[in-house]
């Protein structure tokens, strides 16, 4: 009991999800639209129309047949028209002798009634013998024989119309059998060329033809003619009755309902189960990413659905990547805040110590390095600022701007002469190669700005901490589907425990330079930029000889950048 109870609300919860109700609907929609397609356009109808034709076209010409070939007077059957009986008065009389006593007729009635009555008698179907004029001769409705009681069919008491069922039953029915059928209508004793096949048996071919009355009976009618040395003595018309016809083709339209029954309930479990592998991850996943929205401090776990070889793995994969991303993007920012908090509150507290002690100074030399302490720190300021703005905006720059194709080997040379043509501090000269074939392609997808920020960076760090009259060298070649710049000066290297630090934010390490020069942001910015364009920046010693204790010497830093090439 307590499965079926889960069992029970875990459908309940299904079907008020707005996916599983799609799911179940188009499935059903599209086995309801097969089932109705089939009920339609199902050949058992018009198979069993044309075996029921042919079946009638061969009892008409056995029948036929007799009916040319009948001598004998059957006198256990007499002739009856009903519609006679009920017109005469009182005191007439009314007998088959009466009828033909003065009339010569091709096909004789007395002769033809027995043999017709025996032969249609145990099918259900009608007969009806018209002369070479097309005039009703014999109806198998008026047949009788001696012992069988005259039973007719009186119009009912009050002509009351059919309720709503019975006219929608017999609509669906009309509009199912109808399709391009002509409408039967019941003809006149003496209008037997009104139905075609009738005319065609009276010019001695036989011919059948498939109608609807106006309640959706489907009505199947031969008829051939009744020759005798090949002269054509009248028509003999064979028709089923009622709705045998329609009784098999609903019996058999009931068996593909019941069979669509139970293909719907099958499939409306399997598309709640299919539902349910869809549905219930994806709330899971829509919850739980509701709950990262509402709780930023505290991480929150994505559901993970990655062994799922779909698209709600994949799904759960990326809301995973991307929540990491996120959360990993807020910690980096609020790292971010507590370091220029940091690196803001030095400058400040060297200012404010300077401004309340300025008043106290007693003498003008005092005052004037009270002055410089201030103007030093707001020179630091000012260029902390425009570091951390700079910084703080590049990932929303990279971001919005489009990636192009930057020619590297155009933007080292232009670089290159501006770095020549104002050198810095000690003349130091910067040399550019390009390695590798002539039709080598230097072009790396990206934003030129960006990148020529990062080897302008990487050229102002080689060349101030190169000595006078040294030289920095850029090498630029093609490594497979890489690109890879490398800088290298003359300077005292990097201490090893420091290669990794010097791309933190606020790390400086100058020592031939004052406190304060320096934000300590250049390094951490170029490698930002280089990772958003999805490459590499490293930092390493260049290795020189080994000296007398057999350790080997620094000939000065090297700085490699990898990206990726167009």
């Amino acid at each position: 009991m307590r499965w079926l109870r889960r069992a029970g609300q875990f459908f309940f919860s299904l079907s008020f999800s707005s996916l599983t109700r799609r799911i179940v609907s188009l499935n059903l929609a599209g086995l309801i639209a097969l089932v109705a397609s089939i009920l339609y356009l199902s050949q058992f109808r018009a198979g069993l129309i044309d075996a029921r034709a042919q079946s009638l076209l061969v009892q008409a010409e056995i029948i036929a047949g007799a009916i040319a070939a009948s001598a004998t007077v059957e006198t256990n059957s007499i002739t009856v028209d009903p519609e006679r009986l009920l017109d005469l008065k009182p005191g007439e009389s009314y007998g088959p002798s009466d009828e033909y006593a003065v009339l010569n007729f091709p096909i004789n009635p007395e002769r033809v009634a027995p043999v017709l009555r025996r032969l249609i008698s145990p099918t259900k179907t009608r007969a009806r013998i018209y002369d070479r004029d097309g005039v009703l001769i014999l109806d198998s409705r008026s047949l009788y024989g001696r012992g069988d009681v005259m039973r007719f069919d009186l119009p009912p008491p009050t002509n009351e119309k059919p309720g709503f069922a019975e006219r929608t039953m017999i609509a669906i029915r009309t509009w199912l059998n109808r399709g391009d059928l002509p409408l039967y209508h019941e003809l006149g004793p003496e209008n037997g060329n009104g139905y075609q096949e009738v005319g065609q048996a009276l010019k001695g071919q036989k011919g059948s033809m498939v109608r609807i009355t106006d309640r959706g009976e489907v009505i199947v009618s031969v008829s051939v003619p009744v020759q005798r040395f090949r002269a054509v003595h009248g028509a003999l018309m064979l028709s089923t009755q009622g709705d045998d016809i329609d009784q098999m083709v609903t019996a058999e339209r009931l068996a593909i309902l019941k069979v669509g029954g139970v293909a719907a309930a099958v499939m409306m479990v399997l598309s709640l189960l299919l539902a349910s592998t869809i549905a219930g991850p994806v709330r899971r996943l829509a919850d739980s990413a509701e709950r990262v929205r509402r709780r930023i401090k505290t991480r929150v776990k994505i559901p993970d659905f990655t062994g799922r070889r779909d698209e709600i793995g994949h799904l759960s994969g990326a809301l995973r990547e991307m929540t990491e991303a996120l959360y990993n993007r807020i910690e980096a920012i609020e790292r971010f805040a507590a370091d220029v908090s940091h690196e803001l509150k030095n400058p400040l507290t060297s200012l404010r110590s300077a401004v309340e002690t300025l008043p106290l100074a007693k003498n003008e030399r005092s005052r004037a390095r009270l002055l410089e302490v201030i103007e030093h720190d707001v020179k630091r300021l000012d260029r902390l600022i425009s570091d951390i703005s700079d910084a703080s905006r590049l990932d929303a720059e990279l971001q919005r701007q489009d990636a192009a194709p930057v020619n590297l080997r155009r933007l080292l040379t232009t670089l290159t002469s501006v770095a020549n043509e104002t050198r810095l501090g000690d003349n130091v000269a910067v040399e550019v190669r390009f390695e590798g074939a002539a039709g080598d392609s230097f072009q790396v997808p990206g934003h030129d700005s960006r990148l020529g920020q990062v080897i302008a960076n990487l050229l102002s760090n080689a060349q101030s901490f190169s000595s006078a009259g040294g030289k920095v060298r850029i090498v630029c070649r093609r490594r497979k589907n890489q690109i890879e710049i490398v800088v290298d000066d003359d300077g005292p290297g990097i201490r090893p425990d420091a290669l990794e630090k010097i791309f933190e934010r606020f790390y400086t390490d100058r020592p031939h330079q004052g406190f304060g020069q320096n934000s300590g942001l250049g390094l951490s910015i170029s490698k930002q930029i280089i990772e958003a364009h999805g490459g590499k920046i490293w930092a390493e010693n260049r290795p020189g000889p080994v000296d007398a204790e057999g350790e080997p010497t620094v000939l000065g830093a090297r700085f490699v950048v990898r990206l990726p090439a167009s």
